[in-house]
Formats: C-alpha cells, structure tokens, sequence
C-alpha cells in the first residue's frame, strides 16, 4: 500500500529544503505579503508562514523583515532569491521529462499588463495549460528561454537583436500606456490629462526601479527625453505602501502601466490621469527559442500577433530598432 505523499525535498549541504517552503518564500517574496502568497498558492496565511519559518530554520538565517505592511527581504534573503528560482526552475524541468508539459511563460509580475494578457489568452484557449513563472532580470529569461526552461518570456528589450542568442526570436505584441497616479492633494489632481511638459514640473517617485533592468532603460531615457525628475530613492517595501505614501502627499506621484491591477482602498481617492503630448508607452516584447514545437507557443503567438507604434507615442529609441 502506498502511504500519504510526502514533502519533495532536496539536500542544500547538510540541511534537506522543503520545495514547498522554497515556492512559499518565492511567492512571498514577488507580492510582498504573506496574505497574497497564500491567496496565490491557495493556501492559508499561516501555512505561508509555517514554511517560510521552517526554510529559515533549515537555512540558518532570516529571510524576512516583517513590518506592519507586510514582508521586506533581509541581505540574506535577497542573496537566496535567485538561487530559489533556479531551484525550482530545475524541478519543474524535471517534472516536464516525465509527463506532458504545460506551455511555461514568464513574466515580470502577477499583477502587470502581461499577466492579464495571458488570462485573456487563457480565456480564448482554455484547452492550452499554461505554467505562469516570474524569473528575476531580463538575462535570467534569455537564458531560460534559450535553455528551455521557459518556452516564453514577456520583456522590455534595451538592446538590439543583435546581441540576443541567433536560437532567441523576438516581437513585439503589446504597448502599454502610462499614467500618472496622485493622490487628492496632489497639484494635478484635478487634471484629466498632462503633457509630459507640464509633468516636467513635478517630482516621480518609483522606488521599485532596479538599476541595470529593462524597466530602469526605459524610465531613464524616458525622463532624459523630457527632463522628468524620477527618483529611484528609498527602500522599496512593494505597491501598497507606495500608495498610501501618494495617497497621503501632495507632491508625490508615481507613473503605473494602464494594464496593471492595483488594489486601491476607496479611502485614498486616487486619481489616474491621461499623459499625452506625446503619450508614453511601455513596449513589452514576446521571446521564445526558434524552432521549439510546443503547439501552445503557436497558438500564444497567433494570439498576440505583433504591434507597431501608433501616432501620437513616445518610445525610447531602441524600441524603434
């Protein structure tokens, strides 16, 4: 007789890793709350918790801050995070050898333009099982689209085709409108679109901006291109903070895609404003491996087709390559 199915683990030097716990603390880590972890993971909250306090343990050290918003990583919990994602990256190619594969697409996050992209594709195709990842940086996804790991990745590509992998193709299937985001005190509150010579005059606050990612290109050339002040200051403690602090300031704004979901509670009365003159676009891209057969790549890639800028948006210039 065959008893309960037990935990996978997997031997880190002396300690054997619950891969659950190391899925819990990835998770966790990406939303920056325990509660959306576990909502994601469909799961309770203390199961979330229960995990990651038994990986620390196994590990010998914290990999969390809590604060009264939820979850921050330490030093060493940044140290591990990619190391995590590799992990469970190899699990699920292990997994893939042994039984029929559902079509593996990264994206950079679960609440971004991409992921609700890939519902609608979800929704259109229901036959076609899909295995949502988010790897950390663009040279991470490049690399697991050319190994296979993944069979796509949705990213913003600051440079040119050239210097991709001759195995790596690329189109560009979605641009994606920006918007302002203040709270009600804010000077432009009340402005139902903004050029971007008027938002010239008005401080951007984007802690979340990593240097040496697609999206730092892309918010640099864009503030260069139209003297825009983006400060890139201050610890980044996730989304929800980041509202309230706009929420509560009269000067402080911050730019959002139009295809990102944001939780708002009622109370901050947040407004979300036009930019024009010209409208900036965010030009997500689509990477897959030349020649790989998986049928759902084919029909992910029917679906988006590809995209050209249209009149009256700005770019950066090597979106225009």
């Amino acid at each position: 007789m065959h008893g309960a199915p037990q935990p996978a683990v997997v031997g880190l030097g002396s300690s054997a890793v619950n891969l659950d716990a190391v899925r819990a603390f990835t998770v966790a880590a990406d939303s920056g709350q325990f509660q959306e972890a576990a909502a994601e993971l469909s799961i309770t909250q203390q199961a979330v918790s229960k995990r990651i306090a038994a990986l620390e343990r196994d590990l010998g050290v914290r990999l969390f801050d809590r604060t009264a918003k939820g979850v921050v990583l330490t030093v060493d919990g940044r140290a591990f995070l990619p190391h995590a994602h590799e992990l469970l990256l190899a699990l699920e190619r292990a997994a893939a050898s042994v039984r029929q594969r559902a079509l593996r697409v990264d994206v950079v996050g679960h609440s971004l333009a991409p992921s609700g992209v890939l519902r609608a594709f979800h929704r259109a195709h229901p036959e076609t099982e899909l295995d949502v990842v988010t790897l950390p940086d663009l040279h991470t996804a490049i690399a697991g689209v050319r190994s296979g790991a993944v069979d796509a990745s949705f990213r913003a590509l600051p440079l040119p085709p050239r210097k991709l992998p001759a195995e790596v193709a690329t189109a560009r299937v979605l641009d994606e409108q920006l918007r302002l985001l203040t709270g009600p005190a804010h000077a432009l509150a009340a402005s139902g679109v903004v050029t971007l010579t008027e938002l010239a005059e008005h401080p951007i606050w984007m802690p979340g901006i990593v240097a040496g990612t697609e999206w730092a290109a892309y918010y640099d050339e864009l503030a260069t291109a139209f003297g825009l002040t983006i400060d890139t200051s201050g610890p980044d403690f996730g989304i929800e903070p980041l509202l309230d602090a706009v929420a509560e300031s009269p000067v402080l704004a911050t730019l959002v895609g139009e295809g990102t979901r944001l939780a708002v509670p009622t109370a901050h009365d947040l407004r979300l404003i036009v930019l024009h003159g010209p409208t900036p676009v965010y030009p997500h891209s689509l990477l897959w491996r030349r020649g790989n057969p998986h049928p759902g790549l084919t029909a992910l890639r029917d679906h988006l087709g590809s995209v050209r800028a249209a009149p009256g948006v700005w770019v950066p210039g090597w979106a225009r390559r």
